[in-house]
């Protein structure tokens, strides 16, 4: 059983990569965008960018779709920004990663076992891809706040970083080759 976060700031093709990997392998797939809070969208698309406060909740909720695939046995693709550290720690290991652990049943505080995959490209390739991008409450406007954000993994984080500049059938690969090898 494999959980993949698909990770990067807004315009960086998350959906689109996420969708299409899990489509190629069969996977459930989940856009965490469909998961916001109607309040959370209304401030993003508004121009004000989401703080912790806003996105704990939304992290939070989005461990414990994750943690049902894992109790199911259920290879799943989450597309999700987990922009900072915490953010990633909290979808591994839900409300217990904030030192509230009120929420959580018994047994179900062990971490989950996810792949980050890092889509990384540069901001002026990210800028043109969101310029053409229609009907999502993300405006260009907020992508520094994203990259201002964005603390990317590092070791010991269970992850790899692929380059936007690639094709979208060579960044599906290089992932299957990640998910496969080990």
């Amino acid at each position: 059983m494999v959980l993949v976060v698909v990770m990067g700031v807004s315009g960086s093709g998350k959906t689109t990569v996420g969708s299409r990997l899990a489509a190629k392998l069969g996977w459930k797939f989940y856009d965490a965008d469909d998961y916001h809070s109607p309040e959370n969208k209304k401030k993003m698309a508004a121009g004000m960018p989401l703080n912790d406060e806003d996105r704990i909740p939304w992290l939070c909720a989005l461990h414990d779709i994750l943690r049902r695939e894992e109790s199911s046995r259920q290879d799943a693709v989450l597309a999700c920004s987990a922009l900072k550290k915490i953010y990633r720690h909290i979808l591994v290991s839900g409300a217990s990663a904030i030192g509230n652990t009120q929420s959580e049943k018994p047994g179900e505080n062990t971490a989950l076992n996810i792949l980050f995959v890092h889509l990384d490209g540069p901001a002026d390739l990210i800028a043109r891809r969101l310029e053409k991008r229609r009907g999502h409450f993300m405006p260009l406007k907020l992508l520094q706040s994203q990259f201002d954000a964005l603390e990317p993994p590092t070791a010991p984080e269970n992850f790899i970083t692929v380059s936007l500049e690639k094709s979208l059938p060579e960044i599906v690969l290089e992932i299957e080759k990640a998910i496969f090898s080990g």
